[in-house]
């Protein structure tokens, strides 16, 4: 719908709302309104909504609102803590298994998987790791092996919904290590499979810094200071992270960002 100049008098209604006075704003509404369709308003400020939000921010109708619909009806926000000292151990061995299930209408935590997993290579944690992580050796003395910890976030995986194939879900992680790198590395080195659900994931770092413009180089650190956001428990603790990264992207949601895809297919 476009007045003589060519603009899109409903686009300019809806991303100028905040700019026009109230009364000015009322009155151009109910002027388009006479001339269209209920209907044909709605289609059109769909669309105006959608382009919008597809470049990201920009989008305050998503603002008016609530936020813009996302491309998954579930964000898995997964944060891996492992075996680590100075020099580096190898290999890692993952010790906690935490994920959050995330709708992605609501941007609300739904369910929780959380599980801490045995060392076998290195059964030992070392002062290094408890101080940075806050995992403590009885924490992980007598959990299930990974082997068993991927047969429960499978069944964990299935008791939610998210093995139907009509349900889009995503992983999520705040870099690229836990599933590009620590995941993988240590299936192949103890003979075990990955499921393919683990093979595509947002790498929240990149799609920060494509929503905000700048490259987080202090991680959740430096994403919860750009939104202002508190940070949540304690830095490296796997749980905690999980629940850093869900309220940086609900935030994101919020201002009007559409998470995709960042990994590139294995």
């Amino acid at each position: 719908v476009s007045d003589a100049s060519g603009c899109s008098m409903i686009a300019v209604l809806h991303t100028g709302a905040a700019k026009f006075p109230q009364n000015l704003l009322s009155r151009s509404r109910q002027a388009v309104s006479h001339l269209f369709p209920v209907g044909v308003l709605k289609v059109f400020s769909s669309i105006v909504s959608r382009k919008l939000a597809s470049h990201g921010f920009g989008a305050s109708m998503a603002a008016m609102s609530s936020f813009p619909p996302q491309r998954y009806h579930y964000f898995l926000v997964l944060d891996f803590e492992a075996t680590c000292d100075k020099p580096q151990i190898h290999p890692q061995e993952i010790i906690e298994f935490p994920i959050l299930k995330l709708n992605g209408r609501t941007m609300e935590i739904e369910s929780t998987f959380h599980m801490y997993v045995q060392p076998v290579v290195h059964p030992q944690l070392t002062p290094f790791c408890t101080e940075l992580t806050g995992i403590i050796q009885g924490m992980v003395d007598g959990q299930p092996s990974l082997q068993q910890v991927l047969e429960r976030v499978d069944e964990w995986m299935a008791k939610e919904g998210l093995l139907d194939p009509s349900v889009k879900s995503i992983f999520v992680t705040c870099g690229d290590w836990d599933l590009k790198v620590m995941l993988p590395g240590q299936c192949q080195y103890l003979g075990l499979p990955v499921a393919d659900y683990f093979k595509q994931w947002i790498n929240l770092k990149k799609a920060y810094s494509f929503a905000m413009g700048s490259w987080p180089k202090n991680g959740l650190l430096d994403m919860n200071k750009g939104l202002n956001l508190q940070h949540i428990g304690r830095p490296h603790s796997g749980i905690d992270d999980c629940k850093n990264i869900a309220n940086i992207m609900k935030t994101l949601a919020h201002r009007g960002f559409i998470f995709k895809q960042t990994s590139k297919p294995f």
